[in-house]
């Protein structure tokens, strides 16, 4: 059985690392190397590899965004590759099928593949619902890059939209309504969940049902018992709730 991999990683010197390592594995056929997570994305979508070898943290989108995009049905084997010490990723040694540190240690790797090998032979569905619960485990504070771009996918695409581009977000049933200029986007995911990987120094959420771009407020005018109207610099108004002013206030002060 041959093998098809993926390589994601952003810096070169770690790509060729891993491309040597797997060469000398005669089962294993490397179908691309991609730099970013949205060429990672389109790689996975294009070619559907066997396995991918991926970095956990890249600029602008990164692995647990890969994972997140292709979604659970189409999400290949994946090997996580990362900077962080053994106890950062202590969760993933039980919930991931394995993981790699960087500098990558030939040893270790060979077992990682061994491991993934295994995996293949067997396959293991629940795969990335374990991994979505090791993330809830990790205090990713360290690793937190606040993604550039968001995916969104949409008839069978996925498109990456600027985070500058955005206005405002507002809850839309299971979806968060994703605004930018006069179109908007439809991204399935909380309000929670979206909130937390957005950069707090870039957006603000004013209300159970809203989130938005701090460089987009114009106005803020109170209301009665502590509630707000958030005005926007094209004229959009939101409610805001008093639940959410403290936050409010310290961006004012």
């Amino acid at each position: 059985m041959t093998i098809r991999v993926l390589i994601v990683d952003d810096e070169p010197a770690a790509r060729r690392g891993i491309l040597r390592l797997l060469r000398q594995e005669p089962d294993i056929e490397v179908i691309e190397e991609c730099g970013d997570g949205g060429a990672a994305i389109a790689a996975i979508s294009a070619h559907s590899p066997d396995l991918v070898f991926l970095d956990v943290q890249m600029p602008e989108l990164d692995g647990f965004a890969v994972i997140e995009a292709i979604g659970g049905n189409r999400m290949p084997a994946v090997v996580f590759v990362t900077a962080f010490d053994q106890h950062a990723v202590r969760a993933f040694d039980a919930q991931a099928i394995d993981y790699v540190l960087k500098p990558i240690d030939p040893e270790r790797f060979r077992r990682a593949l061994q491991r993934a090998r295994s995996h293949l032979a067997h396959p293991d569905d629940g795969f990335v619902r374990r991994v979505s619960e090791a993330m809830k485990s990790i205090d990713r504070g360290e690793l937190q890059r606040y993604p550039l771009r968001l995916a969104i996918r949409s008839e069978g695409r996925v498109r990456l939209l600027d985070i500058d581009e955005v206005d405002r977000i507002v809850a839309a049933g299971n979806y968060v309504e994703i605004h930018t200029g006069t179109k908007h986007h439809l991204l399935r995911e909380t309000m929670t969940s979206l909130e937390s990987r957005l950069d707090p120094q870039r957006f603000i959420r004013v209300s159970r049902a809203a989130i938005v771009s701090i460089a987009r407020i114009r106005e803020v005018q109170p209301l009665f018992d502590g509630d707000f109207v958030v005005l926007l610099k094209d004229g959009t108004q939101i409610n805001g709730s008093r639940r959410y002013r403290a936050a409010l206030d310290v961006l004012l002060r």
